[in-house]
């Protein structure tokens, strides 16, 4: 059986966008590729809301690090064929005040973690598939708001350089997919996926694993 790590923030943890907690299991997109990929599969998912990829929130709590947690997630679940991340979405919160390119280089420092962790299959590096989050739209509760409004249009700008500055910094250390070729994030919250693309996502990334990676 193959082990699938799948590491994240609320659009692993299944998020709703309407913020009235969290989708069914088998909405999740986690659930969508474990159903795609069938019993000789294992797809564990690690989701957490507001988790970042390497920076303490002095607001919503330092256990949100993404970077603090993997090496223990990774050594509890091994051995592991494929670790999946994606992350990055949180890092765009005005509190970090980093552009999109180093919250690639922040993803990168993840790769190169889970590479030299010995926690795939006979002490090996497990594969790594990078997903590059979907662009921010600005919510309609933004819209309604000059207090809110500066703050997403800043995120949702720094997240249209995405696509590029996370091709850039990882095409040649681990596997990519571009989201936002597949999936777009809710209108309601702007940051948030709603169920089809949650069934988007899990089947389009199971297809490249398939095809790709195992």
């Amino acid at each position: 059986m193959k082990t699938i790590l799948c590491y994240g923030d609320s659009n692993t943890w299944g998020y709703k966008p309407d913020g009235t907690g969290r989708y069914p299991k088998h909405i999740r997109w986690t659930s969508v590729l474990q159903n795609e990929l069938g019993g000789s599969y294992d797809v564990i998912a690690e989701g957490l809301n507001g988790r970042t990829t390497v920076w303490n929130d002095p607001v919503r709590g330092e256990y949100r690090n993404g970077k603090s947690y993997l090496l223990p997630c990774l050594h509890t679940h091994k051995p592991i064929d494929l670790v999946i991340l994606f992350l990055g979405s949180n890092d765009l919160k005005c509190r970090f005040s980093v552009s999109s390119y180093e919250i690639a280089q922040s993803v990168e420092m993840l790769v190169n973690i889970i590479k030299k962790s010995e926690t795939g299959p006979n002490m090996n590096s497990p594969e790594i598939l990078v997903i590059i989050p979907p662009p921010l739209l600005i919510p309609k509760e933004a819209r309604k708001s000059d207090h809110l409004i500066p703050e997403f249009v800043k995120a949702a700008e720094k997240s249209k350089h995405f696509s590029k500055d996370f091709t850039e910094v990882l095409s040649r250390q681990c596997h990519l997919i571009d989201s936002s070729k597949l999936i777009k994030t809710s209108e309601i919250d702007g940051m948030h996926l709603d169920s089809e693309s949650h069934a988007i996502l899990g089947k389009e990334v199971a297809k490249y694993i398939t095809l790709n990676i195992l």
